[in-house]
């Protein structure tokens, strides 16, 4: 009987580098499954790329669902109830006190020669006037050592007086900054 021939460390290394050569069964195999976890890994990014995209959006949502706005106003008043309006479509939540809105300006620390028809009050902010709520959300999101914010008057084209009983009308304004101290700097232009 024949005695079995110990394989060299050479020809064993040999005889395995002949099944990764290219073209050979093994070697289409690796490169098929290295493919396929390429192909994993690249629908996992897509998949959380997804998933941050949404949550991202989701935090622009919440921001507003989570802040009550508290509204004084004139019983009366159409452009105060239009713009509590387009708070709560921009996702507000909105409280209404139909008091008048003089003792609440003077309460928030708004000085008069900002004032406008409706006082609000939204986190530790004042809110004076037609205010956007993309400013709004800004003031929440940058949280400035502020008193709040002002739209002095009652500017056609700024939210709650732009309805079809102002015929498309847009005039200039700006929304202010109103410092603690009192004064105030442009936070915002709408030209």
């Amino acid at each position: 009987m024949k005695k079995a021939r110990p394989i060299s460390t050479v020809s064993a290394a040999r005889s395995l580098s002949n099944d990764w050569r290219p073209g050979t069964a093994l070697a289409l195999r690796q490169r098929q499954r290295r493919r396929d976890a390429a192909s994993i890994w690249a629908a996992v990014l897509r998949c959380l790329s997804g998933v941050l995209l949404a949550s991202v959006a989701a935090t622009g949502m919440a921001e507003t669902h989570n802040q009550v706005v508290r509204v004084w106003k004139d019983p009366n008043c159409g452009c105060c109830n239009d713009w509590i309006a387009y708070l709560k479509r921009e996702g507000f939540q909105v409280e209404i006190a139909d008091e008048g809105n003089n003792v609440a300006r003077a309460s928030l620390g708004i000085p008069r020669q900002y004032g406008s028809c409706h006082t609000a009050s939204v986190g530790a902010y004042a809110l004076e006037g037609h205010v956007p709520a993309d400013e709004i959300k800004r003031l929440l999101r940058q949280a400035p050592n502020a008193r709040g914010l002002a739209v002095p008057g009652m500017p056609v084209g700024s939210p709650g007086m732009d309805g079809p009983a102002y015929g498309g009308r847009n005039d200039p304004y700006d929304v202010l900054l109103i410092q603690k101290n009192g004064t105030s700097e442009v936070y915002r232009s709408y030209r």
